[in-house]
């Protein structure tokens, strides 16, 4: 609180109209959201901003959960804190490449050689893309991120993000290929990292491997066929099968061990129908009894369960399927040759579909599949961006270890969950969930061309084949590096894939390998010391909740690693977005509503209304009613701005010792209240209680504390009338703190009109402060109060007389009289009455009744 005099700056007409392009500049000149890093540590508080996907636009769900951060980084501002608040694009990955071969109608194929003179068609034709090498590729993506990142900056500007953005990175730049890719050779060094050739989940229309936190389930029609398998005696034993196409990578029967039907078929072989291949029948204790006919077959690879009975028992391998999802030239084992080679052979290049059309086919004409198809609908694996179910290849890929394979991992890992506080803190059973229902490692690797790439080359032998165990690994200081054209110490560029020579590893890191870095990224980890020292490990790490799986615990899993320790303290989970028929907003479901036209429609500080209504964990409906409240709001707070100022008149001072009626006394010792719980709320990461309080304070000020007290403030020859004006500007001061977090354009907007600086950069409102302010004032002095003067109201408005209209009467009796009492005067200018009189009684906590002129009932 400041008691000087003021001079007061209003506008003749104040609006919305304009706000954020003028206050933008200002703040961006002033640099009032620039990051002190003089300040020590315990003075710091850092946030690990979410990088959004740069991939085409921001939706609304970006506008809800960025709103919620930047009420945070606000408050820790004015608290005291030098805010480390940076933003990064997520620009490398599936989405960006998908983007980039629509946009431009190219697609990416490395051996094509590079054309340092290409030129996208002048009309892209996104069905008829044409093929282009890796480098060309990788530049048309770098150009169409850079424009991406500009339009994504203005609106988050428009928005009113505090970021400093003069930290800004993006998951594709040098600093950040350098960091990913120095963090995987340590790990690779730990033996954290390594690479294995086995069942990897595929998708074929991308081509890419796919790692666990990636998949989503989705129902789908499908078909139980029952199958003949034929015992050596020649008597059948029935399996039901969703996949017969799969027969031909059949190399086991399964049962559980305690099923009695099946005892005799343990340790002896049977014969595929169609194949005639001889397979074992093994006991395992996942074959389900009550499934089918309670004996499975188990192929190289039909689903995950194949992959663990394969491997538990042992089994041989017999692949398929390829990587672009169609049946494979050359047979598996024991297909070779005969009637086995060429029933294989009508599958050869056939996708999944035609290939179990002709599979049942032949089933039908040996005789093998029992009646008919039974339909059913039931869940299947998909890629959560992909349109086909995932099939299981072989591969060789890059893997990180998270406890997946590893239980004192696990539990550690568990055990830095339970460090980490949540708001809410219900959301920690997801992470424990996850991390307790992990089957594998981390699959890091991913078949694409828009990503880091891993700092490895292979030598070639004498036959032109890499010897994998034999990597070539770059030193730190080289990095960043892209082995696909760039060579490694000892060969020359003419001896890249030839025998004797090396290749450098095709693949690049999976996307949540570069973000599950931000924090070290943002912190200048091993590129700025000192930053890193004032920052890391972080404050805050705000995100959906649907990627805790993935971008949080990716992220304790490496700083776990690298720095021994938990990334930062405190999770803040999102809830989503939901349309108006309550579904998630989705791209992929297509019901998303872009920002843009809502900012310019409502204001951007309405619009970060209706997002600050929505609490941390709980889902919100996309509401334009909220964001007509908001508006609503914000222009309130200009017009009873303005309307105090011109009431308090120039040379007034906030000066909290003028402050010496009951009902001034009253309101500051209700503001006081409402500060210690908007401070404690915000402390609590609950943004929204903190705007509701302060909301509910602000409108009961407008609508009564300054109408009571608005007669007595006019009076400028009077102590009592400087009481008025003193808590009316000690109480505007506070408001425009309390409102800046949450309407910033606003908030700066009316601060200017009487304040020097920027409100943001103020200190937060101090709850003592303003009860030593109150003295001895009761809250309930104020409220009694005011429901006397709504009870006058009342009575005119249904006598339908103009709330100037003078009241002969009005009689307060009740257990509260004695706190109206103390604002008679008040009472009677503000409602216009000729007398009051006040009856203290114990049958009702407070009784107005109002006499009015005789002929205001004619």
């Amino acid at each position: 609180m400041t008691n000087r005099s003021h001079s007061f700056r209003m506008p003749d007409k104040p609006s919305l109209d304009g706000i954020e392009a003028k206050w933008v500049d200002v703040w961006d000149e002033s640099g009032v959201y620039h990051f002190d890093r003089t300040r020590s540590r315990e003075d710091v508080y850092s946030i690990d901003t979410p990088p959004p996907t740069v991939s085409g636009s921001l939706h609304i769900g970006h506008v809800f959960s960025y709103t919620h951060t930047d009420t945070v980084a606000r408050f820790q501002r004015m608290n005291g804190k030098a805010v480390f608040y940076p933003m990064g694009w997520d620009d490398n990955g599936l989405p960006t490449e998908r983007r980039v071969q629509n946009y431009y109608g190219v697609r990416c194929d490395p051996s094509v050689p590079y054309d340092p003179e290409f030129e996208p068609p002048a009309k892209p034709d996104p069905k008829r893309q044409i093929p282009v090498s890796r480098r060309n590729f990788i530049e048309l993506c770098d150009t169409l991120t850079a424009e991406d990142e500009k339009v994504f900056e203005s609106i988050w500007r428009r928005l009113g993000l505090s970021v400093d953005w003069r930290h800004t990175y993006a998951t594709i730049d040098d600093n950040s290929r350098a960091a990913a890719q120095r963090a995987f050779l340590r790990n690779l060094a730990r033996g954290e990292a390594y690479m294995s050739e086995a069942p990897t989940l595929w998708d074929v229309t991308f081509r890419t491997a796919v790692a666990q936190a990636e998949l989503e389930d989705r129902e789908r029609p499908s078909a139980y066929h029952e199958v003949a398998f034929h015992r050596p005696d020649g008597t059948a034993v029935h399996i039901e099968t969703t996949r017969p196409e799969l027969l031909a990578a059949c190399v086991a029967l399964v049962a559980h061990p305690d099923d009695e039907r099946y005892q005799d078929l343990f340790g002896t072989t049977v014969r595929t129908p169609v194949f005639g291949v001889e397979v074992p029948v093994r006991a395992h204790r996942l074959a389900d009894p009550e499934k089918g006919s309670g004996i499975a077959m188990i192929c190289t690879f039909g689903d995950t369960t194949d992959v663990t009975w394969w491997r538990e028992l042992q089994l041989e391998t017999r692949p398929v399927i390829g990587w672009d999802g169609r049946f494979i030239a050359d047979p598996p084992r024991g297909l070779e040759s005969g009637a086995a080679r060429e029933a294989y052979d009508a599958l050869v290049g056939a996708t999944v579909h035609t290939a179990r059309e002709r599979t049942v086919e032949m089933l039908r004409a040996s005789g093998d599949l029992i009646g008919e198809p039974k339909p059913i609908t039931h869940p299947v694996k998909f890629y959560e961006k992909g349109d086909k179910p995932l099939e299981i290849v072989t591969t060789r890929q890059w893997y990180i270890r998270n406890g997946g394979r590893d239980e004192d991992l696990r539990e550690q890992l568990i055990a830095r969950g339970r460090e980490l506080t949540w708001h809410p803190e219900h959301m920690r059973a997801r992470y424990e969930n996850w991390v307790g229902g992990l089957n594998g490692d981390w699959l890091v690797s991913r078949q694409r061309f828009f990503g880091v790439p891993f700092p490895v080359w292979y030598p070639l032998d004498a036959d032109g084949n890499p010897r994998y165990d034999e990597p070539i690994l770059p030193s730190e200081d080289q990095l960043p590096v892209d082995p696909s054209s760039e060579v490694p110490a000892g060969y020359t560029e003419d001896r890249r894939g030839l025998p004797g020579g090396f290749m450098g590893d095709p693949d690049v890191m999976d996307t949540w390998a570069t973000s599950s870095l931000s924090p070290q990224i943002a912190s200048g980890w091993e590129r700025d010391q000192d930053l890193f020292e004032r920052v890391f490990p972080m404050d805050y790490r705000p995100q959906g909740q649907d990627i805790i799986r993935t971008w949080l615990f990716a992220t304790v899993v490496r700083a776990n690693f690298e720095n021994g320790t938990l990334p930062w303290s405190t999770a803040g989970i999102s809830g989503w977005i939901l349309d108006p028929d309550r579904k998630k907003m989705s791209k992929s479901k297509g019901n998303v509503v872009t920002p843009l036209a809502l900012l310019e429609k409502y204001s951007s500080d309405a619009v970060r209304y209706w997002a600050a209504s929505g609490r941390l964990g709980t889902d919100t409906a996309m509401d334009e009613g909220q964001m007509k409240v908001g508006r609503r709001l914000s222009i309130k707070i200009l017009n009873a701005s303005k309307f105090v100022m011109s009431v308090a008149g120039e040379g007034a001072t906030a000066d909290p010792d003028q402050v010496t009626e009951p009902l001034d006394r009253a309101m500051l010792a209700a503001l006081a209240d409402v500060v210690e719980d908007a401070t404690a709320a915000f402390a609590a990461y609950d943004h929204t209680r903190a705007l509701e309080r302060t909301e509910r304070f602000f409108w009961d000020f407008c609508d009564d504390y300054l109408e009571l007290v608005k007669t007595r403030a006019y009076d400028t020859s009077s102590a009592e009338g400087a009481s008025a004006r003193a808590a009316l500007l000690v109480a505007l001061g506070a408001l425009h703190k309390l409102f800046a977090p949450f309407v910033p354009f606003v908030a700066e907007e009316v601060w200017s009109w009487w304040q020097e600086g920027s409100v943001h950069s103020q200190t937060w409102p101090d709850a003592a402060s303003y009860r030593a302010a109150a003295a001895d004032g009761d809250p309930v002095v104020l409220a009694a109060t005011a429901e006397v003067l709504r009870a006058i109201r009342k009575a005119k408005s249904e006598a339908k007389l103009s709330m100037r209209a003078e009241v002969e009467h009005v009689r307060v009796s009740g257990k509260r009289v004695g706190a109206a009492r103390a604002a008679t005067g008040d009472i009677a200018a503000a409602g216009r009455a000729a007398g009051i009189d006040f009856q203290d009684t114990d049958d009702t906590d407070l009784t107005v009744e109002v006499t009015l002129p005789e002929a205001a009932g004619e």
